[in-house]
């Protein structure tokens, strides 16, 4: 199946043996009847599986081209999972951009039990080898990257987790697999905070893995079974829902997305646009590369500098909605530094680029006319 093709049908084939529905069933049950111990038809208890929650499982590995797909109740318990892989003394390189969730899960749950990370600029791939050692088991990738849109390359992160026998995870969020799919590249381990696109509608919280190597599944499966930080069967329903018009609704954000990002860079009172569509952007021939377009989100910087001047513009907006998240089809703004990115110190913040004059926006699916408008009176 090409692309458009497997966002209806991936895996979903036989989805509700009983009344052939064409949608999953909800199956909202906690548990299973069984004929005798051990006597049932595959699923015992719902935290260990749930029908509904199987069939997006099986539409999450189809989208991604990778064997094994996991829900959890949230973005972040989807990278808790990948945690768990690891112990006492193991090492990770990560992004030093990377979401402020991220950042502070690695830094204030994990770092307590004994996983150290090191986060360090990946725009030159080959500059990572430096602080790989006989400790270090993972590379956690974010591209591109929360809020500062910075591309890492896949394949070269890759090659390089290869050759070192080293396990390489990508969060795929920003791109979705409408654009890039880090599995092909190279990686073994792809999540998503469903919550986003995947979802598409701002009104579910989800989070998702997606894998090739049964072993690395199983074990996987395992820790979600055993942590039970899973997703119930109505938000399972909701994503499969939104993953039906996943490439619909990405081509839109694509287009509305390229004409804001031309919009800011234009103006007078905006400094630094951020978009990896453009040719100067950081690494823009790798984007073009490993991505099919360059997405809905922007970010940008004030021409004053100021957080007061960012603050302003915010409130000032008719259209865009001041709000966490991103990834619904109405669009979205953000202040990173007081927002998404709170938890990460200021004086770190800023070594990446996110200032307290940075605006993000989640570039919706509204007419693009009236985006532009928007911006333009909030600009004034």
């Amino acid at each position: 199946m090409k692309f458009n093709t497997k966002t209806i049908h991936g895996g979903q084939e036989n989805t509700d043996p009983a009344y052939g529905s064409v949608m999953p069933p909800i199956y909202q049950t906690s548990t299973y009847r069984q004929d005798t111990p051990g006597g049932h038809k595959g699923f015992e208890y719902s935290r260990s599986g749930n029908p509904t929650r199987a069939a997006l499982e099986r539409s999450l590995a189809s989208l991604e081209n990778g064997n094994f797909g996991l829900a959890f109740g949230s973005g972040l318990a989807a990278i808790d999972a990948v945690l768990k892989l690891f112990g006492p003394g193991d090492e990770i390189i990560s992004t030093n951009d990377l979401y402020g969730g991220s950042y502070r899960l690695f830094t204030r749950i994990f770092e307590k039990l004994g996983i150290k990370f090191r986060f360090v600029s990946m725009q030159n791939a080959g500059d990572i080898e430096q602080y790989i050692n006989e400790n270090t088991r993972m590379i956690w990738v974010e591209t591109p990257t929360n809020p500062m849109m910075n591309i890492i390359d896949i394949e070269a992160m890759a090659g390089i987790a290869k050759k070192y026998g080293l396990l390489l995870a990508v969060d795929n969020t920003f791109a979705t697999p409408y654009l890039q799919q880090p599995l092909d590249l190279g990686a073994d381990i792809v999540m998503h905070s469903a919550t986003k696109y995947l979802g598409g509608h701002s009104d579910v919280i989800m989070g998702s893995l997606v894998v090739k190597d049964q072993e690395l599944a199983q074990k996987l499966y395992f820790i979600q079974n055993a942590s039970g930080a899973v997703c119930g069967p109505q938000d399972s329903f909701l994503v499969l829902r939104g993953i039906k018009t996943l490439h619909l609704r990405m081509q839109r954000h694509c287009e509305n997305g390229e004409a804001v990002a031309r919009f800011l860079k234009a103006h007078p009172k905006v400094e630094n646009v951020y978009w990896p569509g453009f040719q100067d952007h950081p690494n823009h021939e790798i984007a073009k590369r490993q991505m099919s377009g360059f997405g809905g989100m922007v970010s940008f910087t004030t021409a004053e500098g100021t957080m007061e001047s960012a603050v302003k513009f915010v409130e000032k907006l008719k259209v865009f909605t001041l709000a966490e998240s991103l990834g619904g089809v109405e669009s979205l703004a953000g202040h990173p530094a007081t927002m998404t990115h709170a938890s990460i110190p200021k004086k770190e913040r800023e070594k990446t680029g996110v200032v307290d004059s940075m605006i993000r926006l989640s570039v919706g699916i509204e007419d693009e006319e009236d985006l532009i408008n928007d911006l333009q009176q909030a600009l004034e």
